[in-house]
């Protein structure tokens, strides 16, 4: 007899989707190995399509310093500092945390002899002014003067800078950052001349994203620190953008395990209560399991890795895929003599509305272009609908015997019939009363976009970035002009004549200074005029220096070719520059220039308005434009939570009829009352808000389906699936409002305001007559 005859449909469905099963475990077990992570804030954001350059230039940026770990130590003296940077080094060495020191592996000597043929053609902008109108007498005084002087630590030969020029021309370049060489380390001195700093530089090794929850770098630097302070009073600075993913990393982790097994556990012990069996137990953590696994599989295929927030996020999927398996159980108690299959078909037609609704509201997220949230869409929606199949597929072939229930969960059932039913006058009563308790706690609503909504990272470490960076006078990486040209010469040309017309235009001693790739490879116009002035006065000033000494000295020859850009970008002096340069895009080329010493709104408006009157110059403000796109799409989103109202009660309607209010104006109360509750409480609107609203709206109206579907006595046990869901759901969201990002505190104190809501209306609007159509 054939396999085929022999295997009815629920057999068949069951292997079929054993068979699934396993390819994704197999998938996991690949992923565990080396797991595909991202925890970079804009990898959340949406991607402006007209703003491509801006966005290669923010990765090109954060690549460069995905590495780089900066500590800096400071002591009331010099000695003082360098005792300390002594005995955090030892430290950190003897832990062997995978930090190691990042010399410049002699780049300062390479770069000196990358530049030496060029260096008649690098001038200063001051330079190139005192060239113009300087005395030549007087220059030639400075030349001999400068050739009977001892002359140490020049970079170059008398005879071929006779006017110091070049020396000038490095200082300015080291000028670009407030660290200086000092005893074989980095120092900074302490503007308010309170401290001197060491600044030890340390590159990591291996990856940060591990989630098992320990912040091995961060801990070897804090073990380092204090023995830093045992050499004297020290104050330790650290910042890098590997602490803060690895911090990051340790966050999701602990997040990840409070509420992925908070919600597991909360899920079983409120399944043993109901049914005090461990049958119930192990099929609904395995759906769980499933959905899990299966939403983590997908999500990878989809996007090619997972962000971080996205798992803590699905972690609280645990409290929501839980609800076909509780039906299924509740079910059989009301049902006990009734076959398994038979009744899973029966349940089918709700369950897999009610999968519809969720399904909807979680895809609802997927509409803006949020690349976080549609990842975080999809991981909802393909584990629930795993856990729906897992449900329908299994449940009935690995459910024999009997199931009797606890005496609590037969007291839950039977108390719904002293809820009471709201109908005619006290319904209105109840809706005008509600209605104006909710205007007066929206009116109280004060929306906030900040960006740093999404941000996680300890207080600590981003206090210890912002300091770091003011000392040494750090580039911000999130406000920076973006130039284009057709040409790279085009772009270097632009590139001068921004910081031109910024020198122009500086009045004021705390002007922002700019960084450029121009600042190391002037335009080929602009080394053409260098070439012209050094010749001209150095060859004049040599003539007089000849005289005097009675000798005939020439000017050495120069590299009559122009710096080239592809030549210094091949070179190891480009190393700390390179990003800047952006390269070919969109037919055209392009380089950013950073901003040093930015430190208000009223200067980078400033910078703003310059960048303007440049063509090809692009002002970028990546925080302050996302978070201007966050305002917006919370307007948006406002908008499609009313279209998402609209079609969840036509499709309720399409089986229940004029009785599809009943199953939504729960969840529409609610969330009217979740917008109350913000208020009252003066927590923040934003837009994870209202995608918490449009979750609730596929999930609230589940619990109405649920009394609607089922009447008389049945529709007591169901009642008790609708509390056990609730009360799952809402113990899994709610963990999720203890997160410390407040994007996801925020979406899971709305829903979980919200899922309480739900539960108290819905069986205040559930039907009494025997068929749902005949309301």
């Amino acid at each position: 007899m054939k396999l085929s005859a022999r295997l009815g449909t629920p057999q068949w469905l069951a292997l079929a989707w054993l068979l699934v099963v396993a390819a994704i475990g197999w998938h996991q077990w690949q992923f565990w190995q080396a797991p595909l992570l991202d925890t970079d804030v804009f990898a959340l954001l949406p991607q402006d399509e007209k703003a491509p350059v801006a966005q290669r230039a923010m990765r090109q940026l954060g690549e460069q310093g995905e590495r780089r770990v900066v500590v800096m130590l400071g002591a009331p003296d010099w000695r003082g500092a360098q005792d300390a940077a002594a005995r955090f080094d030892a430290s950190l060495a003897a832990a062997q945390a995978g930090l190691r020191r990042a010399g410049d592996g002699g780049v300062a000597a390479q770069s000196l002899d990358f530049y030496r043929p060029w260096r008649d053609a690098l001038l200063t902008d001051g330079q190139r002014a005192e060239l113009r109108s300087a005395d030549t007498s007087t220059l030639a005084a400075q030349a001999l003067e400068r050739l009977h002087s001892l002359n140490t630590g020049q970079p170059t030969a008398w005879l071929a800078d006779p006017l110091g020029l070049w020396t000038a021309w490095w200082s300015q370049r080291a000028g670009l950052t407030a660290a200086r060489p000092r005893d074989g380390l980095l120092w900074v001195a302490d503007p308010d001349g309170r401290r001197d700093w060491a600044v030890l530089l340390y590159e990591t090794e291996g990856s940060a994203f591990r989630l098992d929850g320990e912040r091995r770098w961060g801990d070897a630097l804090d073990a380092a620190g204090r023995a830093a302070a045992e050499a004297g009073p020290v104050t330790l600075l650290r910042a890098g953008v590997p602490l803060h993913a690895e911090a990051g990393a340790a966050q999701g982790s602990r997040e990840m395990n409070t509420i992925g097994w908070g919600s597991l556990a909360a899920v079983i012990a409120l399944v043993w209560w109901a049914f005090r069996a461990l049958r119930p137990v192990a099929l609904i953590a395995v759906s769980l399991l499933v959905g899990c696994a299966a939403a983590l599989s997908v999500t990878v295929w989809v996007f090619g890795q997972v962000h971080l927030l996205t798992l803590v996020f699905g972690a609280s999927l645990v409290g929501v895929a839980e609800d076909f398996g509780i039906h299924y159980f509740t079910s059989r108690l009301a049902s006990p003599k009734t076959e398994r299959w038979p009744l899973m078909k029966h349940l089918l037609p709700g369950l897999a509305l009610a999968l519809l609704t969720s399904v909807l509201g979680y895809l609802m997220l997927a509409v803006v272009p949020f690349p976080g949230l549609r990842q975080m869409a999809v991981f909802s929606s393909v584990g629930l609908v795993a856990a729906f199949l897992t449900a329908v597929c299994w449940f009935p072939a690995l459910d024999p015997g009997t199931l009797r229930g606890s005496r609590m969960a037969g007291t839950v059932a039977a108390n719904l019939a002293r809820w009471p039913a709201l109908k005619g006058r006290r319904l209105w009563v109840l809706l005008v009363i509600f209605t104006m308790l909710c205007a007066w706690g929206v009116s109280r609503l004060q929306a906030n976009d900040d960006l740093r909504q999404l941000q996680s990272s300890p207080p600590e470490l981003v206090k210890d970035q912002v300091e770091v960076s003011r000392l040494l006078q750090i580039p911000s990486p999130a406000q920076f002009f973006v130039v284009r040209g057709a040409t790279p010469e085009a772009v270097l040309q632009r590139e001068e004549a921004l910081k031109d017309k910024l020198q122009s235009d500086s009045a004021k001693a705390d002007t922002p200074a700019l960084s450029a790739v121009s600042d190391w490879v002037p335009s080929t116009a602009r080394q053409a005029d260098n070439r012209r002035l050094t010749s001209q006065t150095e060859q004049a000033v040599l003539g007089k220096v000849s005289q005097a000494l009675g000798e005939d000295l020439q000017r050495p020859a120069f590299n009559p070719a122009p710096l080239e850009l592809q030549a210094w970008l091949a070179s190891p002096a480009s190393a700390a520059t390179r990003a800047q340069w952006l390269g070919p895009i969109d037919g055209g080329y392009a380089s950013a220039v950073l901003i040093r010493g930015l430190a208000n709104r009223a200067q980078a408006e400033a910078l703003h308005a310059l960048g303007e009157q440049i063509e090809g110059v692009h002002w970028v403000d990546r925080a302050g434009d996302m978070s201007g796109l966050l305002g917006r799409f919370r307007v948006t989103m406002g908008w499609l939570l009313l279209v998402g109202h609209v079609v969840v009660w036509s499709a309720m309607a399409l089986r229940y009829g004029r009785s599809a209010w009943r199953a939504w104006l729960p969840t529409a109360l609610a969330s009217l009352g979740c917008l109350a509750a913000l208020g009252w409480l003066g927590e923040p609107f934003q837009l994870f808000n209202l995608l918490a609203l449009m979750l609730l709206l596929g999930m609230g109206v589940d619990y109405g389906i649920f009394l609607l579907e089922h009447q008389g006595e049945d529709q007591g046990h169901a009642w008790l699936a609708v509390l056990l869901g609730a009360l799952s759901t809402g113990l899994s969201f709610g963990l999720l409002a203890l997160s410390a990002t407040p994007a996801l505190h925020a979406f899971g104190l709305t829903l979980l305001t919200g899922l309480a809501l739900v539960c108290l209306l819905a069986p205040l609007f559930r039907l009494h007559q025997p068929h749902p159509r005949q309301a």
